[in-house]
């Protein structure tokens, strides 16, 4: 059978199976669409039916979450956790809390989760979680026992060899914390079951910084392919919250500059760069909204509408905010405008239809499932940390950090050398993330 029916076929039955998914089918495709060489070069891949085992997560588990407000009333949410893929080793991935979260979404980051962790060479497997609670507005207290109703279900299905799960959008130290305190407390047992946690009870230094430094460290890899670096280069980010802060603070270590942030309601341009310690200020201190910054910065200007951050004239474009935020029409403008490498810095921020026109305008395109590693790759390097009970340096973490950024760029640029797709890093980062995985699963047999 060609290669190409074989993932046709699987797709149809994605399809069939997980209807009303629509975030969910647009991560298996674009990852099947990669697949046809390497499966026409080793159909034992086929004859195991890998791609089938692939896209069905090994367990998926839903569950109601009761918790009581302050004023008394009791409220009922929806909490999952889709664990996808155990093959390279215990489940890995984030738990998410906001009101849009859904089975769709949660098996495509699982998904994408998979390869992501393949790509760092860390022994992690892929799952993702959450529930369709909103955190924001909500006391401590509130959240509190959110997370200890969340947990008190979740703890039978995690653990430090089973599962270790993290954060994610609405998932900070504070949910971690009172997540653990939770696990911790059912089970008489203080283990390394999370990661992000706080540096006083088990936390990694570097791990608050890591995806954006990762994302930066790995379009520099990209630069010094096309013999350029970060020296004097433009770089507009979308979203203002922890990982485009920490890009922006080592793109302008690195000596880039940043002239462009955003939040959902619109974007600021600094022409002569972002002031980074009011950004801190205002996004991390004070969580107010980025217009703020232009009462402090005159030589700023404020724009509402969050997409048109991608018509600032840029080198670099790192969309650091939600899926299928950069559309095609940005991707034009970007284009147009001369920028060459855009990396993702959220899950799937840019469309397909985008990422088709940045390979057609020979725009270097960093899918996140390499680009965005970094902070699952310290997660992993927090977990060994956990197992041997001992803590790192900020620079030891930092060290080992670029060292797997440089690595999963050498990766996904081999793999497209070596699969005939040069120059396409999407397809090579699901070509190398995908073997590495598949080899897995043939050598621990049917299971």
């Amino acid at each position: 059978m060609a290669a190409n029916t074989v993932t046709q076929a699987v797709y149809e039955q994605v399809l069939k199976r997980n209807p009303g998914e629509p975030e969910f089918h647009q991560a298996v495709k674009e990852v099947l669409d990669s697949l046809g060489p390497v499966l026409e070069k080793k159909p034992q891949y086929v004859e195991a039916k890998i791609l089938e085992r692939m896209v069905e997560p090994e367990r998926q588990i839903m569950f109601r979450v009761p918790w009581q407000d302050d004023k008394g009333n009791i409220h009922v949410n929806r909490g999952f956790r889709f664990e996808f893929n155990s093959a390279l080793g215990p489940y890995k991935g984030g738990l998410r809390f906001h009101p849009t979260v859904s089975a769709s979404i949660l098996k495509f980051l699982g998904f994408e989760q998979v390869f992501k962790n393949s790509l760092t060479g860390l022994m992690m497997g892929g799952g993702k979680g959450g529930a369709d609670f909103d955190p924001k507005g909500k006391s401590d207290g509130e959240v509190m026992r959110f997370c200890q109703s969340f947990m008190t279900e979740l703890f039978r299905h995690v653990g430090p060899n089973t599962d270790v799960p993290a954060g994610d959008i609405g998932v900070g130290g504070r949910e971690i914390g009172f997540m653990f305190g939770q696990y911790k407390r059912i089970c008489n047992d203080f283990t390394g079951v999370f990661t992000g946690k706080g540096l006083e009870w088990g936390g990694s230094l570097g791990r608050t910084e890591a995806t954006g430094y990762g994302l930066v460290y790995i379009a520099e890899e990209a630069l010094e392919a096309l013999g350029k670096g970060l020296e004097g280069t433009t770089v507009s980010i979308s979203g203002s919250g922890n990982v485009a802060i920490y890009a922006t603070e080592k793109i302008h270590q690195l000596g880039g500059k940043v002239v462009a942030l955003s939040d959902s309601n619109g974007f600021i341009h600094a022409p002569n760069g972002v002031h980074l310690d009011t950004v801190k200020q205002l996004k991390l201190v004070e969580r107010k909204r980025i217009k703020e910054y232009v009462k402090t910065h005159k030589t700023a200007t404020y724009a509402e509408g969050c997409n048109d951050v991608w018509n600032v004239k840029c080198d670099i474009a790192l969309p650091c905010a939600t899926q299928n935020e950069l559309d095609v029409t940005a991707a034009r403008t970007l284009a147009k405008n001369g920028c060459i490498i855009v990396a993702e810095g959220a899950n799937m921020p840019c469309t397909p239809e985008a990422v088709d026109v940045f390979q057609k305008n020979k725009v270097v395109f960093l899918p996140g499932k390499a680009a965005n590693a970094g902070g699952v790759a310290v997660s992993g390097l927090e977990m060994a940390q956990n197992s041997q009970r001992i803590f790192w340096t900020f620079e030891k973490t930092d060290t080992e950090l670029k060292g797997i950024m440089a690595n999963i760029y050498k990766k996904i640029s081999h793999a497209t050398q070596e699969y005939g797709c040069p120059g396409n890093f999407a397809a090579g980062a699901n070509i190398a993330g995908f073997i590495k995985v598949a080899n897995a699963m043939l050598a621990q047999g049917l299971v």
